[in-house]
């Protein structure tokens, strides 16, 4: 406790809730990695097309749509409680697949069964995560522990991705499942450990809000808070424009462009994992003096720039180096963004309005599903070109509708 008293930047691990939590997270995010680089590169390889590799990549957001529920459950029986099915449920799947690579019953079919089941938890683990931080952290710890807490995902993707890649290479895909089956197992432990509260939520009359009714009012709040509108629609996006091409699509660049293996898919995720670590960190360090808002939309723009110079790239090395910076700007984008909707959002609205958020995500699967049809036809240049310019051009028109809310230093989004 005295060292994290020390360093100011640690001083989010002074609260016990959230030093069981960041080793939770860390582990379920590093099996998240692993499994996709395995099941990612099985797919390519089993089924030789873009188109199915883009498909599999979408299964895995499949439950944006239902966040918001997830959201309202988490308000109803606790945050916590929650999060420890859902990742009871990570271990049973990978239970399942492990027994599939294991037998050498593995086909696309039953792996594309599983993503889908997966899909449809997998993606509020970020809305459980950001709520359990915004219910246990005082304020004025909120942006340094949301850095730190994005560390979890950044390094993982530099672990897992290297470490799924390695072991499949290794030891075959069965028995890097057992890896993952076991990663997965020790983050449900640590789980146990967080903190949880109860909110309940409650109707104008005071009677308990149904699930449609309380679905309804978090569409309802986000759509008459203009701040939170904007960081919506920037939120899907960057997950519609700009997620695509530095993620699942960096299998089909490694295999078709680059020439590379497993391992240089490894290479290619962790160098823009690597940037997105060092950006988090330097939230965590610095996070105090920078304005959220105004920092979200310059780095949104630095992002789409950087996808647009890959898009081009025909080295690995260079492709590398520009994934590194892309990754970096990624993390000073997405950390104020989570920042602003916790800080504006009414403690009784902020479940429903992170369930919200992760409806943002569904931007992705939409991207990556449009993106396969157009990288067989146009080639991956062409495609990245397309995605960067919509995203530099719908950025900005974002910031000068809200630009009193997103630009203006006295904004509350703003705030230091």
């Amino acid at each position: 406790m005295g060292f994290f008293t020390r360093v100011p930047a640690l001083a989010p691990f002074q609260v016990r809730s959230f030093r069981f939590q960041w080793p939770a997270d860390l582990l379920a995010s590093w099996a998240f990695e692993m499994e996709g680089v395995i099941l990612g590169w099985f797919v390519l390889v089993s089924t030789g097309s873009v188109l199915a590799l883009a498909v599999f990549g979408s299964l895995q957001f499949l439950g944006t749509l239902i966040s918001p529920l997830f959201g309202m459950a988490g308000d109803r029986f606790g945050n916590r409680n929650l999060l420890c099915l859902m990742r009871a449920a990570y271990v049973a799947i990978a239970l399942m697949l492990m027994l599939l690579f294991l037998t050498d019953s593995a086909a696309p079919g039953p792996v594309f069964v599983l993503a889908t089941v997966m899909g449809l938890i997998r993606p509020s683990d970020i809305t459980m995560r950001n709520l359990l931080v915004g219910e246990t952290m005082p304020a004025d710890r909120l942006m340094p522990a949301m850095g730190i807490s994005r560390t979890t995902a950044d390094s993982a993707r530099v672990v897992g991705a290297l470490s799924g890649a390695a072991l499949v290479a290794a030891a075959g895909s069965g028995l890097a499942y057992v890896g993952v089956c076991a990663v997965y197992a020790a983050s449900l432990a640590f789980t146990f450990g967080v903190a949880t509260r109860r909110l309940r939520l409650l109707a104008e009359d005071g009677s308990q809000t149904s699930p449609l009714r309380g679905l309804r009012e978090g569409f309802a709040y986000v759509w008459s808070t203009p701040v939170l509108r904007a960081v919506m629609l920037l939120a899907f996006l960057v997950n519609f424009a700009a997620y695509p091409l530095v993620g699942s699509l960096l299998a089909y660049v490694a295999k078709n462009i680059y020439g590379l293996d497993q391992t240089g898919l490894g290479w290619l995720i962790a160098s823009f994992a690597g940037g997105a670590l060092v950006g988090s960190i330097a939230v965590s360090t610095h996070g105090a003096r920078i304005r959220p808002a105004r920092t979200m939309i310059v780095c949104a723009l630095a992002w789409f720039a950087l996808n647009l110079v890959f898009s081009w790239i025909r080295s690995p090395q260079w492709g590398e180096g520009v994934l590194f910076a892309a990754g970096f700007v990624q993390s000073l984008c997405m950390v104020p963004m989570a920042v602003i909707l916790l800080r504006v959002a009414a403690p009784a609205f902020r479940g429903r309005v992170m369930g919200v958020r992760m409806l943002a995500v569904y931007g992705l699967p939409v991207g990556l599903l449009l993106s396969g049809p157009l990288v067989e036809h146009a080639g991956f240049a062409a495609t990245g070109s397309l995605y960067s310019l919509i995203g530099l051009g719908f950025t900005l028109l974002i910031a000068v509708r809200w630009r009193a809310q997103l630009w203006n230093a006295l904004a509350a989004a703003n705030a230091r």
